[in-house]
């Protein structure tokens, strides 16, 4: 068949089925593949070819590279790298593998598609090879539990994204110093006390006949005391900055009560317009406050008999965070997530909630002369010493097609570009990878992220709860703003349980009185508010 019919032939399928975008986006595709085939097949004529499709153009230079690398490893094999765009980006891998030569051998997809993916048949199940180590050992066990479905891997885990702490160290610095100071005043205050009170009790025993030798005395005593002072000094001066740097890993809040403590101490510069400030209209920087309480669908995302939205934990969770808009008053309407980090940048901001593109944006301010701090970045606080916290995360996954007639070649490839191409993966495309590299890890700020990922909770695969992050975020805007965190999370949960059984689902109403919550705010904060709802 020529190009040309089979460029009909496809337009006709796809217009009957009413896939006027998909259409569209095929012909491109074939197009692009035509003026380019002649001198590929003059080039590789020899060698296999695998589809490698991919959405964010930010790789694009990156998955370049590690195929022209992996054609001198593989000579065998050549791989074309192909940009989708396209909401539908499913649909779209579907329609090619059903209508055309150029079946997507491989595509790049986060981890709450898989289980549509792999329904669809469009994800088969993957197998390291022999000599590789087991994926546990490899991969931490958040990225394997991601690319698991009913407990069969059918994805290799790539790159993730996830939520941390973001803070001003520069601040932070200086309020240590400033505290040290303090300290240091206090102890020397006390110490000259209790010399003069020493000096008043042994004045009786001086006689002015013994005048002389107590000069002497007293001259060495003053020399050697100046020595000592000196001694201390230099000591002083050369433990400073360990001791900065050891108050400041102190003070990091391990708790939302140690941010609103700190807060009501901290003696903020005049530019500092919010301690703690993040983003409260969007889930992937509020998830962590709920993340801890809730589950939906297990560890590995795919049990629709394993969802607990509506519990005592997670109302306790929510009423923390409800609270925090009478200390930390953000607006849901105002804020965004672009504008609350560049606030952080202008120094504006103490505290606040990124996810790692924040990495790559402060670092090229940083170069730009735009950003006149050092920064840090560590695991978010739980909500309490009783309420653990966990963030949202995605991970997103290399999937071997299942229509694909080169399973085989398209697996030996995948398991390349995560395990021998993720070295520059950071460097090149701002992008965390879920493999521990030395190069990307060994700085603190990347490895605060790993760690967090580990710790997160990966999004769930079920096709039966794929608007429980719209809804979810709904429900955080309502409690945020004074609605009954209580009512809120069991209307929730009702509609995502009715999705899931298929029928309409009421949960038993969980009586928790207002007063238990209060245990888990800063009672100094806390105290007018407390009294006033009692």
């Amino acid at each position: 068949m020529t190009l040309k019919k089979r460029l009909i032939t496809i337009l006709i399928i796809v217009l009957c089925a009413g896939g006027v975008y998909a259409a569209g986006y095929f012909g491109l595709t074939v197009r692009q593949s035509e003026e380019t085939e002649t001198e590929e097949d003059s080039l590789f004529g020899h060698r296999e070819t695998l589809y490698l499709w991919y959405t964010d153009e930010a790789l694009s230079d990156y998955l370049n590279s590690a195929a022209v690398a992996y054609s001198e490893y593989q000579d065998e094999v050549r791989v074309v790298p192909v940009f989708t765009s396209g909401r539908e980006y499913l649909e779209t891998v579907n329609q090619a593998s059903l209508h055309t030569d150029e079946v997507p051998d491989l595509y790049i997809t986060s981890n709450d598609s898989l289980e549509k993916a792999y329904l669809s048949g469009l994800a088969s199940e993957v197998k390291l090879p022999d000599g590789v180590l087991p994926m546990e050992q490899w991969f931490p066990e958040t990225a394997v539990h991601a690319a698991t479905y009913h407990e069969k891997q059918i994805a290799y885990p790539f790159y993730f994204e996830t939520s941390c702490f973001l803070y001003n160290l520069t601040y932070l610095e200086d309020w240590a110093r400033a505290q040290l100071e303090a300290e240091q005043d206090m102890a020397e205050a006390e110490a000259g006390e209790q010399i003069d009170a020493g000096q008043e009790e042994n004045s009786g025993d001086t006689q002015s006949g013994e005048s002389g030798e107590d000069s002497e005395g007293t001259e060495e005593v003053g020399a050697d005391d100046g020595n000592l002072e000196e001694e201390g000094t230099l000591e002083a001066a050369d433990s400073l900055e360990d001791a900065v740097n050891d108050k400041v890993i102190q003070a990091l809040p391990k708790t939302i009560d140690d941010i609103l403590t700190f807060a009501d101490e901290y003696d903020a510069p005049e530019q500092v317009e919010a301690v703690f400030k993040w983003d409260v209209s969007d889930i992937f920087y509020n998830y962590f406050f709920v993340g801890g309480a809730i589950d939906v669908g297990g560890v590995n995302g795919d049990q629709a008999d394993l969802i607990r939205i509506y519990n005592e934990e997670a109302i306790k969770c929510m009423r923390v965070y409800q609270n925090l808009n009478q200390f930390f008053s953000i607006d849901t309407k105002e804020i965004s997530y672009d504008g609350v980090l560049q606030d952080f940048m202008d120094g504006k901001i103490v505290y606040t909630v990124a996810t790692s593109d924040a990495l790559s944006k402060i670092e090229t301010a940083k170069a730009e002369g735009n950003f006149a701090y050092e920064y840090g970045v560590s695991v978010l606080p739980d909500v309490s010493e009783s309420l653990s916290s966990a963030s949202l995360s995605v991970t997103q996954c290399v999937v071997v097609n299942g229509y694909s007639v080169k399973k085989e070649m398209a697996n030996d490839f995948a398991v390349y570009l995560i395990q021998h191409a993720s070295d520059a993966l950071f460097a090149r495309t701002g992008k965390l990878p879920v493999v521990s590299t030395k190069d990307t890890y060994e700085d603190a700020k990347r490895d605060a992220f790993l760690q967090e990922y580990k710790n997160s909770v990966p999004m769930p695969k079920m096709v039966e709860t794929s608007n429980f992050w719209v809804e979810l975020e709904i429900a955080f805007a309502k409690i945020w703003s004074g609605e009954d965190a209580n009512q809120d999370l069991k209307a929730l949960s009702e509609k995502i349980m009715s999705q899931v059984v298929g029928e309409e689902y009421t949960e038993e109403y969980i009586d928790v009185p207002e007063e238990v919550v209060e245990e888990y705010i800063d009672d100094e904060g806390m105290e007018e508010e407390s009294s006033e709802e009692g």
